[in-house]
């Protein structure tokens, strides 16, 4: 692929990683806690990948953003500030969507509104590096 190619599709995956992240801002307005908390993990990691497909990756796969923030390690200066928000998000792939993620509470009942505003703060970091590095 090009660098055009590659620009192209990273500015697909940041954009709808903005998208998901306006989504679960909705989320925590309305009280849906753990689809804002998921949402922001999807946020997240889309953002992330959005930055392997700039570099020209043609498939990413793995849902992990400390993985992801791993990977990109040489690119990204503050790594090492990045790993803590990237394992919040990461907490919540799986629990926030699942009845039987958590012992006996389903998710809408568990998650709490400072857990979405935790979560969406991590994404929205996740997002503006995204941000910056395909709009440069």
């Amino acid at each position: 692929m090009t660098e055009d190619q590659n620009r192209a599709e990273a500015l697909r995956w940041v954009g709808q990683a903005e998208d998901d992240l306006r989504f679960a801002r909705l989320g925590l307005a309305e009280e849906f806690y753990a689809q804002a908390c998921f949402l922001a993990q999807q946020s997240g990691e889309k953002a992330l990948k959005a930055i392997r497909y700039l570099r020209g990756e043609r498939r990413v796969v793995g849902h992990s953003l400390v993985v992801l923030v791993e990977s990109l390690r040489d690119e990204l200066p503050d790594a090492d500030a990045l790993r803590s928000p990237a394992a919040e998000l990461d907490l919540h792939y799986v629990p926030a969507r699942y009845p039987n993620g958590l012992p006996d509470l389903a998710p809408f009942q568990a998650y709490t509104r400072e857990q979405a505003q935790r979560a969406i703060e991590a994404a929205e970091r996740f997002v503006r590096i995204a941000r910056e590095r395909t709009s440069a």
